[in-house]
């Protein structure tokens, strides 16, 4: 199960982030890294094709069974 902190939330509210968006680069990503701040963390990378190929990264870390999402934006610096 996906579960979200409340900046991940507000995160998506603000950018018009959608959960499909989230769980496709969470189960499929096109590229993921250690979060170079927390090595508990990995960012997922994925192109949305919607939005022209623009990148979302997710930066998620496990919680038990479930994935925590700490934060979400489509990142500018990302390679397609």
């Amino acid at each position: 199960m996906i579960r979200f902190t409340r900046h991940a939330e507000e995160a998506m509210a603000v950018r018009e982030i959608a959960y499909d968006w989230i769980d496709a680069a969470i189960s499929a990503p096109d590229k993921v890294e250690p979060d170079p701040r927390d090595p508990v963390c990995t960012r997922s990378y994925k192109s949305i094709a919607v939005l022209n190929g623009r990148v979302l990264r997710v930066v998620h870390r496990p919680d038990g069974d479930d994935i925590l999402v700490i934060t979400v934006h489509l990142d500018r610096r990302a390679q397609r």
